[in-house]
């Protein structure tokens, strides 16, 4: 495996992060602020900053093709940031929510994007070419709590939710004159606003981390609390699905997800280091860790070093300062993005953390 590119841009917790699609800029958030950073040579270094939020930015995302920002925050509120000659300049965007706004991507068309909330509800948000603005209609039956995070289907109609209440959910977004008319498909033919086309719970009730949709989108992945992954397949519009297949693990919860190909999964979270799970609509299992595919005898590397560390409590009745983690990341990995595609899948994905870190891996 090549070696990652690890970038340690500061000594503060990253909420989320996203590069442009020519990859030489990336947008971090960090506390009530998001920086900017252009790539020079092998290194990326501060070039800009975008303060407009009161309180701390939960969500960040550059769009592939227009360049536009969209970030969101705890004071409610989300901005598009658009590049003039003068700099980045924001527009406000009508939310209408009274809690914090807590996630927020863009379609794949870029004509909208889905902000999550602890109001209960996921405002899609379009531009108003006639009054100049952006504006919001609100997804809100049957949420009942507060949405951690949202994943768009292809076809940008679909959007995959999960929330606090551990359901993950799959509704349709489709704002007249602004969306195509979707094919149909297993999740759904007709397709008005806020149809739900698809509602399962995880088997512990634990609050939903990550979500996403598999390349094709004819699968949903979502990650919870209790440590599990679970892929659902469907069948047909309102009929049960093929498959709802739930892979509990030993591993600390994972927070974030994407698909690498349809068989793929790549997840990561509190184990501060990221995971493969393969698999099919017959089974899917853990494959093992990225970063020890490349570091052989870790797992023995592991066994000895517990075993030091027990025969220095019984030597010296403590155990040896070693705070320093064997992975990259030194803490929890809170977002990891596809960062490179080739062919079908993702051969290079970003990941992100609570120890300041952006990391690049090649798969």
């Amino acid at each position: 495996m090549a070696p990652s590119e690890v970038h340690h841009l500061f000594h503060s917790p990253i909420a989320d992060h996203s590069f442009s699609a020519d990859r030489q800029t990336l947008a971090v958030a960090r506390d009530n602020i998001v920086d900017l950073y252009k790539r020079s040579g092998q290194k990326f270094s501060l070039d800009d900053e975008l303060r407009g939020h009161d309180k701390t930015v939960t969500g960040v995302d550059i769009a592939p093709n227009s360049g536009k920002i969209v970030t969101c925050s705890q004071d409610r509120n989300a901005y598009v940031w658009e590049p003039s000659p003068s700099g980045w300049k924001p527009t406000l965007v009508l939310l209408r929510i009274n809690r914090a706004a807590t996630y927020v991507r863009w379609s794949p068309s870029e004509a909208k994007f889905a902000v999550g909330s602890g109001a209960r509800v996921i405002a899609v948000c379009y531009f108003e070419e006639e009054n100049d603005w952006w504006v919001s209609k609100h997804l809100k039956k049957p949420i009942r709590s507060t949405i951690t995070t949202v994943g768009w289907h292809p076809n940008s109609v679909l959007l995959g939710a999960g929330s606090t209440d551990g359901h993950a959910r799959v509704f349709s977004s489709f704002i007249k004159g602004v969306d195509a008319r979707p094919e149909p498909s297993a999740w759904g033919e007709r397709l008005p606003f806020n149809t739900v086309c698809g509602e399962f719970l995880n088997n512990t009730a634990a609050w939903i981390h990550g979500t996403a949709f598999s390349p094709s989108g004819d699968a949903l992945a979502f990650a919870a609390h209790d440590s599990s992954v679970t892929v659902v397949y469907p069948s047909a519009p309102e009929q049960p699905p093929k498959a709802v297949l739930s892979i509990s693990t030993q591993l600390l919860p994972f927070t974030s997800l994407i698909w690498s190909g349809e068989n793929e999964i790549i997840a990561a979270g509190y184990d501060c280091e990221a995971y493969r799970l393969k698999g099919n609509e017959d089974g899917w299992q853990v494959a093992g860790s990225i970063e020890s595919a490349g570091r052989p005898g870790l797992e023995s590397h592991r066994e000895e070093s517990a075993l030091n560390m027990f025969r220095q409590m019984d030597l010296k009745g403590k155990a040896k300062d070693d705070t320093q983690l064997k992975t990259v990341h030194q803490n929890t990995i809170s977002t990891i993005r596809a960062f490179e595609t080739s062919g079908s899948g993702v051969s290079k994905f970003s990941s992100s953390g609570v120890d300041g870190r952006v990391v690049v891996w090649t798969l």
